[in-house]
């Protein structure tokens, strides 16, 4: 969980949900990519907003969340609204 709550934007918090849900690792969270890693947090843990998932994509790629291009954000927000539904 260490490694996890080193990456970018990953906190303890959020690196103890990763490893609840099977992603213990960097490698692990690179492998499974941001949306399907906040599917399986969000399917635990119902609060997780599209904030975690911005997370989560910086993260894999070493960035400050904020710094996601807009199309970036875009895409992530689109897939946030469509699990909604």
């Amino acid at each position: 969980m260490s490694e996890l709550a080193s990456m970018m934007n990953i906190g303890k918090e959020m690196a103890g949900k990763l490893t609840s849900v099977g992603i213990d690792s960097a490698e692990k969270l690179i492998e499974t990519g941001s949306k399907e890693a906040f599917l399986k947090l969000k399917q635990v843990y119902p609060q997780v907003c599209l904030v975690h998932l911005y997370a989560l994509e910086g993260a894999i790629h070493d960035i400050e969340f904020n710094c996601l291009s807009e199309d970036k954000k875009k895409e992530l927000k689109e897939f946030s609204d469509f699990l909604k539904k």
